[in-house]
């Protein structure tokens, strides 16, 4: 009896918790995603000003205190939302729950792993959800179409991206035929490959250059060629982003029979009257 009346006074204490930390729509839960925001960006901010010489030597034992000053308060965050869901795995797997546990995990790794806790820096991550407090819910739609337009791209893409490494390898191989271990530093295929990728994809480091003029006539087919090499992926990207919004957005064209508007792109039909379109 005592342990059912405890539960029933722990219920509304877990709903008015579970209110503040994930509903954005309540004052409080607004506030509290606020400040959540700001305290990962100085989290941020304290992790790559410790990465300057000059500032962790003078500041470094501030910010090593602030740093697990941060990390023990996301820890007590993380728990707390576990504590609060009625489904823990199901938080625990999504993207946000990932996210905030690789957000504290750096600072302990850095206890067996030295350097590990620079990947603080990936807290930066949790500051997604000022689109949930902004609802700036129509950006994560857009997003949903990129995405779309990425996956249907994949085959393409990927087809393209073994063109372009196949590509490379003959090109290294054969500046490295024309070169030779010389002063050029085509000392070997892999390292011409490199010189291919830099070169073909317009970087140009400028660390390799070849030296005779026939490799300074391969390397100018090639800087010539990786103009046109990186259009492709951006056009096959672009064309399916286009045909992913025509999907999305009804066609404005109306039935010449009733005058109903808003019909897909691809119908032929009236979808009100059943009126030839």
């Amino acid at each position: 009896m005592n342990e059912r009346m405890e539960h029933k006074s722990n219920r509304p204490r877990r709903d008015r918790l579970y209110e503040i930390i994930f509903e954005a729509d309540t004052p409080a839960g607004k506030w509290f995603d606020i400040a959540l925001i700001v305290v990962i960006l100085l989290s941020v901010l304290t992790v790559m000003l410790d990465s300057v010489a000059s500032i962790q030597a003078r500041y470094g034992r501030w910010l090593y205190v602030l740093e697990w000053l941060f990390t023990i308060l996301f820890t007590v965050e993380y728990i707390l939302r576990l504590l609060c869901v009625g489904n823990i795995r199901r938080y625990a797997t999504s993207f946000f729950g990932i996210v905030d546990l690789v957000a504290i995990l750096p600072s302990y790794l850095n206890l067996v792993v030295f350097g590990t806790r620079y990947l603080l820096v990936v807290r930066i991550l949790r500051v997604l959800r000022i689109f949930r407090i902004l609802k700036l819910g129509q950006y994560t739609k857009e997003a949903g179409v990129l995405r779309a337009a990425l996956y249907a791209s994949r085959r393409r893409i990927v087809v393209f991206l073994c063109f372009v490494l196949t590509l490379v390898v003959i090109i290294g191989s054969l500046m490295y035929l024309i070169e030779g271990p010389t002063n050029s530093g085509f000392t070997s295929i892999p390292q011409s490959v490199y010189w291919a990728i830099v070169t073909l994809t317009t970087v140009g480091y400028g660390d390799i250059s070849p030296q005779t003029p026939l490799g300074q006539f391969l390397a100018s087919i090639v800087m010539i060629l990786g103009y046109s090499i990186i259009a492709v992926p951006t056009g096959i990207v672009t064309v399916e982003w286009s045909q992913a919004t025509m999907r999305k957005q009804p066609h404005a064209r109306a039935c010449p029979t009733c005058g109903a508007g808003g019909h897909d792109i691809d119908a032929r039909y009236c979808k009100f009257c059943g009126a030839d379109l």
